[in-house]
């Protein structure tokens, strides 16, 4: 499998980008990630909001579970968050919780994914989740 960052004739490395304008992938085998939030993955559907009693206030916190979540569905499908291509990132009240998601972006993954960022006025599992991703990763067919 390869995959090949791309740029355009105006790509500039001053700009420090946490993310890559496009990817290219050839080979391998495409991994698609539902939507996950610091709540439990698997929960009731309608949701009962007690099973996301214990969800994190701070949107770090809550950024870091929704992490562990992505990694652990990543892991169990054979890849990792640096097989990540695309990710999608729905933030509550983008001004105040985005800086505190970024900076655990920036731990837990590198800056080769594409990245679509979109401001929402709520997520639908439950009230005071301030974070959902959603993931495209490439693997190794082999893996």
């Amino acid at each position: 499998m390869n995959v090949e960052p791309i740029h355009t004739a105006d790509d500039d490395p001053r700009w420090q980008m946490p993310y890559t304008p496009a990817l290219k992938v050839s080979g391998g085998a495409t991994v698609y990630v539902s939507g996950v939030t610091a709540g439990p993955v698997y929960h009731s559907h309608p949701h009962l909001l007690e099973e996301f009693a214990d969800v994190p206030s701070d949107p770090g916190e809550q950024a870091q579970r929704a992490f562990d979540n992505l990694e652990r569905i990543l892991i169990a499908s054979g890849a990792t968050l640096e097989d990540v291509v695309q990710l999608f990132r729905f933030i509550v009240d983008i001004d105040r919780n985005q800086d505190a998601i970024n900076r655990v972006q920036a731990k837990r993954m590198s800056t080769r994914a594409t990245s679509t960022t979109v401001e929402v006025t709520r997520l639908a599992s439950a009230p005071g989740l301030w974070l959902e991703l959603t993931a495209v990763a490439a693997v190794d067919e082999n893996r």
